[in-house]
């Protein structure tokens, strides 16, 4: 026998030798993009969501629908009749209009912020992009957003006036683009930061408490205009808060283009509102949409780079 090697057992050798082979980490890897390479298994996982929500449930998604109708014959009860707001023309419109963005924001970023608590049992046991969870989560938000759309859309036309338009449309996507990515955004950075940190669960829960009071839903913007009328830059730093401006821009879509010029005439001067229907929404409204979706998609690349930087970590903290 010979101790040199033939070619079979040089090519066996050096198959074996894994000392110049790098580490590779084997969870999957990509961010935003590696989820949506996968988009099959984020199917999956919002068709788990779904089926998970509805368990024993008989009515199943028809909950859907019921829960906006409720809530909007109840805003139309208290504040139409009860507390007489029908002042200001189509109130309840006012209102639920603003009341969908607003539910699709707080929805998305809350349910974002428990996705990977939520499923820690599949997150230390396959090696997929935790990105997955809060954008699943942020989809199945989107998904129950259909419902409340078509009462605000069939409420709407029962009023008789409503007179839709291109760019009352165009404001409604750019309300609900702002909204989608700024909800995405919040909800995957919010999931790694829970997972560190397990207070920013209440947290979470005190911003989405706040955020209805915020934005011009239960009011108008021109109580506000009128309020702070010796104050401008008040009114400036007011804006400045995106779910704002998607709130006004939904109303651009659907309440202001309820009202009839007659009952803008027969209407009283309360709250800042007026027959002229360009001053009950602030000037420069679509550019300043445009510029929050800008802002919007800034911060769902830095929610990616924070995310990013606390994803070696999660599993370690959820054992």
């Amino acid at each position: 026998m010979t101790d040199q090697l033939t070619p079979e057992t040089t090519s066996v050798a050096v198959r074996h030798d894994l000392e110049h082979v790098p580490l590779v980490d084997p969870a999957a890897k990509g961010g935003l993009v590696g989820v949506l390479k996968r988009r099959y298994l984020l199917s999956l996982m919002v068709k788990r969501e779904l089926r998970a929500r509805y368990i024993g449930s008989k009515m199943g998604l028809l909950w859907s629908y019921i829960n906006p109708l409720s809530r909007f014959l109840t805003f139309y009860f208290v504040f139409g009749i009860i507390m007489q707001r029908g002042a200001i023309p189509n109130f309840a419109i006012h209102l639920f209009a603003g009341m969908v963005v607003v539910n699709l924001f707080t929805e998305s970023f809350s349910a974002g912020t428990r996705s990977i608590m939520q499923n820690k049992g599949v997150v230390t046991k396959m090696p997929l992009p935790r990105e997955i969870f809060p954008i699943a989560s942020t989809l199945v938000t989107i998904y129950h957003t259909g419902p409340q759309l078509v009462i605000l859309i069939g409420a709407c036309l029962i009023t008789g006036s409503f007179a839709p338009s291109m760019l009352g449309i165009l404001a409604a996507l750019m309300a609900l683009t702002i909204v989608i990515l700024l909800g995405a955004g919040m909800g995957l950075m919010f999931a790694a930061i829970n997972v560190m940190y397990r207070d920013w669960t209440r947290v979470v829960v005190i911003l989405t408490n706040m955020i209805p009071f915020s934005v011009p839903m239960m009011y108008p913007f021109t109580l506000v205009h009128e309020r702070f009328k010796g104050f401008e830059a008040i009114s400036h730093i007011y804006l400045l808060n995106p779910i704002t401006e998607a709130v006004l821009l939904m109303q651009r879509c659907f309440w202001i283009t309820t009202i009839s010029p007659q009952e803008a005439k027969e209407a009283k001067a309360e709250w800042g509102f007026s027959a002229d229907l360009s001053v009950n929404f602030p000037p420069h409204l679509f550019e300043r949409g445009f510029i929050m979706i800008g802002v919007a998609v800034v911060f769902l690349v830095v929610s990616q780079i924070v995310f990013s930087r606390l994803d070696d970590k999660i599993p370690d903290r959820l054992v």
